[in-house]
């Protein structure tokens, strides 16, 4: 990677669970009266008015003016014609909504995410209609979950995964991450991507561009048990995002582990 001094420095101390967003919202409960799936016309006249007429052209405007995105390799999406799971890097507050939007496109898309996404003040009234589907916070709700994303992958829909969980904001590695995402997939028996944003020298300008790849598909191993299954396809999938990450050429904020602080 090509030296370069960073805008500023970060120390962490647990890779898997350090947040570092800025956001402060206390999250709601996703409980058994949560609902994932709105068969109203009308709730379905506003997707399609919120997420293709008004979402879709801020996505665009925000990642070409902003993160002066660009997107490689979008032709490995026409080896599959169904539903699929797609699986990225966390580094973006404002821009993990809206990558995955324009890089898939024209899929439509729904994001597995934290309950503070549908919870944020007058916004999160909004981020259900847009493909939110919140992590439920019960038992009792993870069978409606469940059923939601089934549904949605028989319509042929794209489900976008971080299963870094946490932000780190222009972050140029991949965090470890558990196979526990990977499930989704492996029982519905579906292809998965990888989705992964690196950071890239302009030749204007400190802020970096942000060069997504995408990588696969992915297919569950029959050969193997399910959880085997789930741990193989996690490795396959770690493995590509971080060789893609190795694309990255400018560290915009550097990580630092705290014990090596001064």
């Amino acid at each position: 990677m090509a030296a370069a001094t960073p805008v500023k420095t970060v120390y962490y101390t647990d890779p898997q669970n350090d947040e570092f967003s800025s956001a402060e919202i206390t999250p709601k409960t996703i409980d058994e009266n949560y609902r994932y799936i709105n068969p109203s016309p009308l709730w379905k006249l506003g997707r399609l008015i919120a997420y293709r007429l008004i979402a879709m052209p801020i996505a665009f405007l925000y990642c070409k003016l902003v993160l002066h995105s660009s997107f490689e390799n979008r032709q490995v999406l026409k080896k599959v014609r169904g539903g699929c799971f797609v699986y990225g890097n966390h580094t973006q507050q404002v821009g993990d909504p809206f990558i995955p939007n324009l890089a898939l496109f024209p899929k439509n898309v729904y994001m597995i995410v934290h309950p503070n996404n549908v919870s944020i003040p007058v916004l999160g009234h909004f981020t259900p209609i847009l493909g939110a589907l919140p992590l439920p916070s019960n038992l009792k709700a993870m069978r409606n979950f469940k059923d939601a994303i089934r549904k949605r992958i028989q319509e042929n829909c794209f489900i976008m995964i971080y299963p870094e969980a946490h932000i780190w904001p222009y972050y140029i590695g991949i965090r470890d991450f558990p196979a526990t995402s990977m499930k989704y997939p492996v029982e519905l028996d579906v292809p998965s991507f990888a989705l992964t944003t690196t950071y890239q020298k302009r030749h204007f300008g400190r802020k970096p561009r942000a060069v997504t790849y995408l990588d696969g598909p992915f297919y569950p191993d029959h050969s193997l048990s399910p959880r085997a299954r789930a741990q193989d396809l996690r490795d396959r999938i770690y493995n590509t995002m971080v060789m893609r990450s190795q694309e990255s050429n400018c560290e915009y904020i550097r990580y630092i582990e705290r014990e090596d602080a001064p």
